[in-house]
């Protein structure tokens, strides 16, 4: 008798591998498993790091710069892609129709992918396997904004897959408006133009609204391959797709047959050049706003949301045309007045001439030059007689020798010393080209709002096209006498009076047992004895300026320096001369903030700076004025911003300073801007050598400042000084732009004493009156409430005092008017004094 023993299988696992046993059970398992790792593969490569398609819903494409001028017109922009954002409702219907005919007809109907299409791009790609050629694409307008946005340009299968599930995952979030308003404005149509506004104005010079049907076409001809379609380079190429598109729109009956037939008439119509949306002024003043804005906010968007080239920022300036037009032509002309006659130093720069590749790198130096109609050209070739020159576009011209005659700092005359490679600025003559001379020396100006700091204009150079340093802002200079004003200023903070009596007479002080004496003198040399601090400043003498600054002590003189934003000196004697460095930029405001009666508020470019959304985001503390644009009174409080800046000098001493500064133009060493007759204030300055030499002055408004010297700061500029070089340059650009402005007066602050002195002896004076002359012997001076002299000259003194003859030309810009009786009829013949 047999006997089998069976085990019993009970439980879960046991009952699955009794299953798994059988076949039947078998194939199904192992299909099921295949068909998991199959989707978690497909997962992993096409689906694992896919982007997000909601965060379209909150995409912002990049954005160029704007930036307006004080009167608001948008004059500069910064951009890598030129691109206008447009709502789809902007975009014209014949617009949309045209692109949908170029790209994706059946836009409106599909989910996404266009499968028809999409089967014929891969039995296409599967032909082209293997060889050089690309397939065709096969794309929806659905699946390019999935590439151009969240995917990157390859060439493969694996992308293509994955921007098939971007599309559908793209048209379950954003409606068929949503996408085709991400197309039009993203898209890249050459030119540098991304988006089809931008395109507009960059082949049409229109904006998409003002489009016809001709143009409308070619712009939707251009996103399959802006090159192969520039109208420049490709006309034929160009006018035949163009026409594709109009053919497109017939067939889908998005045109009749009078307006298709009208259309494929028309030429092109393309600007032969790109127009950009603003017409950029560039200079110094832009680039010094560009500076500060990528300072602030970086460049880019790896930099933050308001990187300069990518955030769509909106950037109000107090940049004002005109008054920049006249500071650049101004400050052009006297450097070019100076260097008339002089040598010329040599070609702008080198290229190697080894090759015929001159054009690409003539236009890779990037140099031109704004300034009349000069032109930057490279000598290609020279002869016994002529030079050959070519420039950036390509074309070429000649230079005589004739032309070039110039005579060369190093020998010899210009034509004889240029070379094959040299870079030269020259001047169309005839039918021919001369050298012309970009000035050697150089120089720097600014222009500023006396009250708000504001910088109307800024002019760093001859040409910011030909040489980017900005000696308004960059160029650390030597002031000279321009910084005794501010030497002055502290002794009047520290008890002295504009009637101080000061000794113009020898000076020295022991420097230590190596040095020995150091002995300062005048500039013309000589002594003229004790004098008023008045003359001293009006003169510019520099004895009395260490007198008085060794008087008030130079601790004191280079912190009030220090704190007007100048520069932090030591307190030595050599820096109440102007022997430390400083900015014309930083001296202006210092200037302006004595005729701000001692107020600084900071030299200010940028006065706001708004996001996308018109939000402010600069500066960080702006605030706005609530009330202050309101049509109409509304009975109550007026709106009383809060008075901005800092106070670096007493409100009394700045107007006593000023006061003393119009004396300067009165009859100091600024005589030259006496006949532009108004209140003006102003000191000049000279250094060293003389290395630089500057002035800076002003109106009870504007305050203005420029110098002149070399880059090579120990070179000697020769004979000059600030009165015969920075003047005349400061004299022009007031007279072109003060030309139909109001006279405005000096106010005096709350507390000041004008009291009628002799101007000589610094003595009060009870029974004269001063006369309209400048050289009048009796003065009005302002004094602090009980500073004012208890002296007094006795009238027979004065008339004893030699009568000075006045030059005819002065006699005829004399006013004579009836003299005050007294003070009180005095202010009101001043217009009062506030």
């Amino acid at each position: 008798m047999s006997v089998t023993l069976r085990r019993e299988t009970t439980g879960f696992w046991p009952g699955v591998r009794a299953r798994l046993a059988k076949r039947r059970y078998r194939w199904p398992l192992y299909l099921l498993l295949m068909t998991l790792m199959g989707m978690l593969a497909f997962w992993w490569v096409f689906m694992r790091d896919l982007p997000s398609a909601d965060s379209l819903l909150d995409y912002e494409p990049a954005l160029p710069t704007f930036v307006r001028d004080v009167n608001g017109e948008p004059v500069q922009s910064f951009a890598r892609e030129r691109r206008v954002e447009l709502a789809y409702e902007e975009y014209p219907p014949v617009l949309i129709r045209a692109f949908l005919a170029s790209e994706d007809s059946s836009f409106f109907t599909h989910g996404g992918l266009d499968y028809p299409g999409l089967a014929a791009a891969v039995f296409d790609y599967i032909a082209k396997m293997g060889s050089d050629e690309r397939a065709r694409g096969g794309s929806t307008i659905t699946q390019q904004v999935a590439k151009n946005l969240l995917l990157t340009n390859e060439y493969s299968v694996t992308r293509k897959i994955r921007e098939a599930i971007l599309a559908v995952r793209i048209e379950n979030v954003l409606t068929k408006e949503q996408i085709l308003e991400l197309y039009l404005n993203q898209i890249f149509l050459g030119r540098n133009a991304y988006g089809v506004q931008a395109a507009a104005r960059a082949y049409f010079n229109k904006d998409v609204a003002d489009l016809e049907v001709h143009e409308a076409a070619f712009l939707a001809a251009l996103p399959r391959a802006p090159a192969n379609y520039n109208p420049s380079r490709f006309p034929e190429r160009a006018l035949a797709r163009r026409n594709y598109v109009l053919d497109q729109m017939r067939e889908n009956d998005w045109l009749n047959e009078a307006d298709w037939q009208e259309a494929r008439a028309r030429p092109l119509g393309t600007t032969r050049t790109s127009q950009s949306v603003t017409d950029n002024v560039d200079g110094y003043y832009m680039e010094e706003v560009r500076r500060i804005l990528i300072d602030s906010f970086g460049e880019d968007a790896e930099d933050g949301p308001y990187g300069i080239y990518s955030g769509g920022l909106w950037v109000r300036t107090s940049y004002d045309p005109q008054m920049q037009d006249s500071a650049q032509r101004s400050l052009r002309e006297g450097l070019l007045r100076f260097d008339r006659g002089r040598a010329w130093a040599g070609p702008v720069a080198t290229i190697p001439m080894d090759d015929d590749q001159w054009q690409s790198r003539l236009a890779a130096a990037n140099l031109t030059i704004d300034y009349e109609d000069w032109r930057v050209a490279v000598i290609l070739s020279k002869d016994e007689n002529t030079a050959r020159i070519g420039f950036a576009d390509g074309s070429t011209s000649t230079m005589p020798r004739s032309a070039a005659s110039i005579a060369r700092r190093s020998g010899g005359t210009a034509f004889s010393t240029i070379q094959p490679g040299d870079i030269i600025t020259v001047r169309p003559e005839g039918n021919a080209y001369a050298l012309a001379k970009v000035p050697d020396i150089s120089g720097g100006m600014v222009v500023e709002d006396v009250r708000t700091g504001r910088v109307y204009a800024m002019q760093g150079g001859f040409s910011s096209s030909l040489e980017a340093f900005n000696r308004a802002t960059q160029a650390e200079r030597q002031p000279g006498s321009a910084i005794k004003p501010f030497v002055y200023a502290a002794a009047l903070e520290n008890g002295m009076t504009p009637a101080s009596i000061i000794v113009d007479g020898p000076f020295c002080v022991y420097q230590g047992a190596g040095l020995g004496n150091k002995c300062f003198r005048n500039s013309g040399g000589g002594v003229a004895g004790p004098q008023t601090l008045r003359w001293g400043l009006e003169n510019s003498r520099n004895l009395m300026t260490v007198r008085a600054a060794s008087e008030t002590g130079m601790e004191n003189v280079t912190q009030l320096i220090s704190r007007a934003g100048i520069g932090d000196y030591e307190p030595y004697l050599a820096f109440s001369l102007g022997a430390g460095d400083t900015t014309v930029l930083r001296l202006v405001n210092a200037y302006g903030m004595l005729a701000n009666h001692g107020r600084d508020v900071g030299p200010s470019l940028i006065d706001y700076v708004q996001n996308r959304d018109g939000e402010v985001i600069y500066p960080a503390n702006w605030r706005a004025c609530e009330g202050c644009n309101a049509d109409d009174w509304d009975g109550e409080r007026m709106p009383r911003p809060p008075m901005p800046g800092r106070q670096v000098v007493d409100a009394m001493t700045a107007f006593q300073m000023i006061h003393i500064l119009e004396g300067v133009i009165q009859r100091g060493t600024a005589t030259l801007l006496r006949d532009l007759d108004r209140p003006m204030f102003g000191k000049t300055g000279t250094t060293t050598g003389p290395t630089n030499v500057w002035f800076v002055g002003g109106t009870p408004d504007i305050v203005a400042g420029v110098y002149m010297g070399y880059d090579r700061q120990n070179r000697s500029i020769g004979y000059g000084a600030g009165g015969t070089l920075a003047a005349p340059i400061f004299r022009q650009f007031m007279q072109e732009t003060l030309e139909g402005r109001p006279v405005i007066p000096f106010r005096a602050p709350r507390g000041i004493r004008m009291v009628r002195i002799d101007r000589r002896t610094g003595r009060r004076v009870f029974g004269g009156w001063p006369s309209d002359s400048p050289q009048s012997a009796i003065i009005w001076e302002a004094f602090r409430p009980d500073s004012q002299p208890t002296r007094t000259i006795r009238r027979d003194v004065l008339a004893r005092r030699p009568i000075r003859r006045i030059d005819p030309n002065e006699a005829q810009n004399t006013v004579t008017v009836d003299r005050p009786t007294n003070d009180n009829e005095f202010l009101q013949s001043e217009g009062g004094i506030y």
